[in-house]
């Protein structure tokens, strides 16, 4: 039988969310605390993968469970919280369809990036700490050119094996929350590796006054990460959301 795991994570300890050999993973760390209960492995496919630093208010994975250990798959939520780092919470165990995948499934994909402009000590985890002065107005105007279905090559990873850097963007929008307090929002139905950051990054070259809408939208249209702005710092972004078809989870 198949399952969804729904949790959150503070990416600040963790390097990065998927299992790799030269440090803790939120993967590895959830994958052990499964073994723990089942005394055995239970290997998790993630819906996506997020860099060192980087948190998750809404993630999901997959993972699969023979017949004989279903009856312990009700109490699991409470079980994982219990041996899992303050750092990882588990929110639900949901039963899927044994086709449903953690990664392709998903049709949309949600991030902020939180930023603030003074010192707050209780912030420096989660937002990151510009000079004020951003011209929010601007850099709204040039994020309209980010909506719909198009190559964001300029925003990606350099010599990232992927078939193709066209997603489709279907939000992309700056608000002030509170004084000297911003979140960008951005929707996709999926996303390139460090694209998000590379954006706000951009992004921040337009609010700062160099970079002009114009210039903005040509970044987009060379399909070069050269010519875009640097990435943003991890500690910002936020996985927010991601969804699925309604048919694939089970009563």
């Amino acid at each position: 039988m198949r399952y969804f795991i729904k949790f959150s994570y503070l990416g600040t300890e963790f390097h990065g969310s998927q299992r790799q050999p030269n440090g803790i993973t939120v993967q590895e760390t959830i994958e052990q605390a499964l073994k723990m209960i089942f005394r055995e492995e239970v290997p998790l496919t993630f819906a996506g993968r997020t860099d060192a630093g980087v948190h998750a208010r809404e993630m999901y994975a997959h993972f699969d469970l023979a017949d004989c250990q279903l009856p312990i798959a009700p109490n699991l939520v409470f079980r994982l919280n219990g041996i899992l780092p303050n750092s990882i919470a588990i929110h639900d165990i949901l039963p899927v369809t044994d086709d449903a995948h953690a990664r392709f499934t998903a049709t949309r994909r949600t991030y902020e990036y939180h930023i603030v402009d003074h010192k707050d000590p209780f912030l420096h985890l989660l937002a990151t700490r510009v000079r004020p002065g951003l011209n929010f107005n601007t850099m709204n105007q040039a994020a309209k050119h980010l909506i719909g279905k198009q190559d964001f090559a300029s925003f990606c990873r350099s010599n990232t094996d992927v078939k193709t850097t066209i997603c489709n963007l279907t939000q992309a929008e700056w608000k002030v929350l509170d004084d000297g307090y911003a979140v960008f929002t951005i929707a996709a139905d999926r996303f390139l590796r460090n694209m998000v950051r590379a954006i706000v990054g951009t992004l921040f070259e337009v609010g700062r006054g160099r970079m002009t809408i114009d210039q903005f939208t040509q970044v987009i249209e060379q399909h070069n990460r050269t010519v875009a702005g640097d990435s943003a710092p991890a500690e910002g972004l936020f996985l927010t959301h991601i969804e699925y078809p309604k048919e694939i989870f089970q009563e």
